[in-house]
């Protein structure tokens, strides 16, 4: 799908997801047929003409102004995760091809020292390093060949049995997967991805049909642990300021909660194992 074509699916998802009562507007004379706000009536509370706004669900509008942006992310009600992929979409930034992203040393130094799961992400929501913990509260980085969130959540069954909360996790990896993408328009690898998962996976392409946005940030991840079992996390992400590609999740636990006594039992058994644990990946991940 185009950017102009992605940009009105995503502008017509958005407006069929508001609430017209919760905007104060009148059911109508005749009965909706369809959720969500009229076409004349987003137009309206933008204050922009019927057939521009109509142009744009089309993808037939082009150079869509500052002042236009604006005025849709207020009356889409947009979270600023979603603004950000509107606007990436209305104007695209191209790029040549892509350099193979590799974690520089002093980062997995940092991530060794860090003394809790964490673990560092980059285009495509691929994992690219980990330290000890973070490599064994899910799903064993070291032992895999694919480290791709989305592909291991949406394709290994072993997710399920990982994530007691299977289907949130799914509903937030698609909307971050979004925001990703939109950060690369027309970037063929997220083109090759995105449409792997729709035929693998129902489940992805009925969620990725809803055009949800939602940038990595921060939340609760709970995870039915193999050794140690369930565990109740927060988690942070951080963005790193010289590869805005790359950000680091850190997961914590609740002061002397029943998680972080079985976070230092989990510690103590990789310290134990007779197995090395390989805390980096073998090479660099390609982007």
């Amino acid at each position: 799908m185009s950017d102009a074509a992605e940009l009105g699916a995503f502008l017509k998802a958005r407006r069929a997801a508001l609430d017209p009562a919760d905007l104060g507007l009148p059911p109508g004379i005749t009965q909706r047929r369809v959720k969500g706000l009229r076409r004349e009536e987003l137009a309206q509370l933008s204050g922009i003409s019927v057939d521009y706004y109509t142009r744009l669900e089309q993808g037939r509008a082009k150079n869509v102004s500052d002042a236009v942006l604006d005025a849709l992310a207020r009356a889409l009600r947009l979270n600023s995760g979603e603004e950000a992929y509107l606007r990436n979409l209305a104007a695209p930034k191209r790029r040549g091809e892509r350099a193979p992203q590799q974690v520089r040393p002093e980062l997995q130094q940092l991530l060794d020292a860090i003394q809790a799961p964490a673990f560092v992400f980059g285009r495509y929501l691929d994992v690219l390093a980990w330290n000890a913990l973070g490599g064994a509260v899910a799903f064993a980085f070291a032992d895999l060949d694919e480290r791709n969130m989305p592909k291991l959540i949406f394709l290994d069954e072993r997710a399920k049995q990982l994530h007691p909360e299977y289907d949130a996790v799914c509903r937030e990896l698609v909307a971050n997967l979004r925001a990703e993408s939109g950060r690369h328009p027309g970037d063929p690898r997220f083109a090759q991805l995105i449409g792997e998962l729709s035929l693998a996976s129902e489940r992805f392409r009925k969620l990725w049909a809803e055009h949800a946005v939602q940038e990595k940030a921060q939340g609760w991840k709970v995870l039915r642990n193999p050794v140690v079992g369930e565990l109740r996390l927060r988690y942070e992400t951080l963005r790193l300021p010289q590869d805005p590609d790359q950000g680091m999740v850190v997961y914590h636990a609740e002061p002397g909660s029943e998680t972080e006594r079985a976070l230092g039992l989990l510690a103590s058994w990789i310290a134990s194992d007779e197995r090395p644990v390989n805390t980096r990946s073998s090479q660099p991940h390609a982007g």
